[in-house]
């Protein structure tokens, strides 16, 4: 595997949320490396997407999203859940991809096919939030040899309220995965 440079997460976000497809999330916490293959994204587009978390400006909770791509960017939902989102494009566009499922590939134990509870298994919360995805602990990476699959793009799941926002389809997967949260 090789990790992703930051000019990789420094890009358009629907092309970084596509090109995540396929990619690699390791975690490395208490000496277990956890690694997940990602097969469902979503794209969240800077202040002007109406579900994007920067659609209402700047805030301590949305701050990171604003920042230098290449960054994680995790928050809490529902009290119960943490959802991982990495951002893209140049600092101050706050865009993001949302990483919705991964499939288990080392060291994974429940179910991945959602961004809670992708984020339970692999054991990522709120200590990551900020964490730079260059780091040698948690890291997106490329495949040694790249797989040939059929990308699906649908519109993003929960996110209703977003208007004409919610129809727009920025919500991407690897056709045919049984890890995908929804199809």
């Amino acid at each position: 595997m090789q990790k992703l440079p930051r000019k990789f997460y420094d890009r358009k976000t629907i092309e970084v949320a596509r090109d995540l497809l396929g990619k690699y999330l390791v975690h490395v916490a208490g000496g277990v490396e956890r690694v997940g293959k990602i097969v469902e994204t979503e794209a969240y587009l800077g202040p002007h997407d109406l579900a994007a978390h920067s659609a209402r400006g700047l805030t301590p909770r949305n701050k990171i999203m604003f920042g230098p791509p290449g960054f994680a960017y995790v928050y809490f939902i529902y009290g119960m859940y943490f959802c991982m989102n990495v951002v893209t494009e140049g600092e101050g566009h706050a865009s993001a991809v949302l990483l919705r499922a991964v499939e288990p590939v080392k060291n994974i134990v429940g179910r991945t096919c959602g961004p809670g509870l992708l984020c339970r298994a692999m054991d990522i919360d709120k200590q990551l939030n900020g964490h730079d995805l260059l780091s040698d602990d948690f890291y997106l990476a490329a495949p040694a040899t790249a797989e040939v699959f059929k990308t699906v793009k649908r519109p993003r799941i929960g996110v209703d309220y977003a208007k004409h926002w919610a129809r727009r389809h920025l919500r991407f997967y690897i056709k045919g995965n049984a890890f995908v949260s929804k199809v």
